[in-house]
């Protein structure tokens, strides 16, 4: 499992005209079942990806694709976990990896 922390480092009005794609770019991998959770954090300075993907390098790749990162808009941060413990409703997450 894997935490993204995604960080802008162009203006917002730069971020903003990008987000349709990276929305695009974000709905693919929700289908495919890599994205799990994800939104802007508080401020506004990036965002947050919680992903299940095969490798840390599976999901460089796919990073790489995000229209952010392509534009130069904002740098990702890979913090990569073992989730062991779940609530209820998040309880499917502890499965395995995809």
């Amino acid at each position: 499992m894997y935490i993204v922390l995604v960080n802008y480092v162009k203006p917002m009005s730069v971020i903003d005209e990008l987000l349709p794609a990276h929305r695009k770019f974000l709905e693919a991998y929700y289908r495919d079942g890599i994205f799990l959770v994800s939104g802007p954090r508080e401020p506004r300075d990036g965002g947050i990806i919680l992903a299940r993907c095969g490798s840390r390098e599976e999901l460089l790749g796919i990073l790489e694709q995000d229209p952010f990162v392509q534009q130069g808009a904002a740098k990702c941060e890979i913090i990569e976990f073992k989730a062991t413990r779940a609530g209820k409703a998040l309880a499917i997450l502890l499965d395995g990896e995809c």
